[in-house]
């Protein structure tokens, strides 16, 4: 039969020996990985050089300065009002079927590749010749979406002032 076991000996690792295991895995890391570890070392030489590290280096030692300073700044109303103008335009975006605005932004990269070509002839046209060609029918198309852009941003503009008085 076997002896009970009254005292249980909980062995502690030697710390040298635990030292020599840690290196050993961080050498036999250090070799599978020699690419990446090697770019890195590229990385920081090229940060190093630039003077990157030592400028995040003196960050890192002023960062309750920084930070004091970084909220001073963003507690301005400019930057509440250019936060909430960007939540805005977001919204303007994500209420936009995606085909609309690809037609707004091919009409308009157009209008300005003409307009640039027409900068650079600088000619000069007379009201006879632009007369005729208000008679297209691209610029009666662009002329009507206009007058209903004008019509859109009126309503807006006039609901704003009822809601606001």
């Amino acid at each position: 039969m076997a002896k009970a076991i009254r005292q249980i000996r909980k062995e502690t690792p030697n710390p040298a020996e635990e030292q020599a295991k840690a290196m050993a895995d961080i050498v036999q890391e250090l070799t599978e990985n020699r690419e990446a570890v090697m770019q890195v070392i590229g990385i920081l030489r090229g940060l190093h050089d630039a003077r990157v590290l030592e400028t995040v280096h003196g960050l890192l030692d002023q960062r309750d300065e920084v930070g004091a300073i970084a909220i001073q700044q963003i507690n301005q109303p400019a930057v509440h009002n250019m936060i909430k103008s960007g939540m805005n335009m977001l919204k303007f975006l994500g209420s936009m079927q995606p085909g609309q605005l690809d037609t707004i932004f091919q009409g308009v990269g157009l209008g300005l590749e003409r307009l640039s070509k027409t900068g650079e002839k600088g000619k000069k046209q007379s009201i006879w010749k632009m007369r005729r060609r208000l008679r297209s029918p691209e610029i009666r198309a662009a002329m009507t979406t206009m007058v209903d852009f004008l019509e859109g941003m009126g309503e807006a503009f006039l609901g704003n002032r009822k809601e606001s008085h």
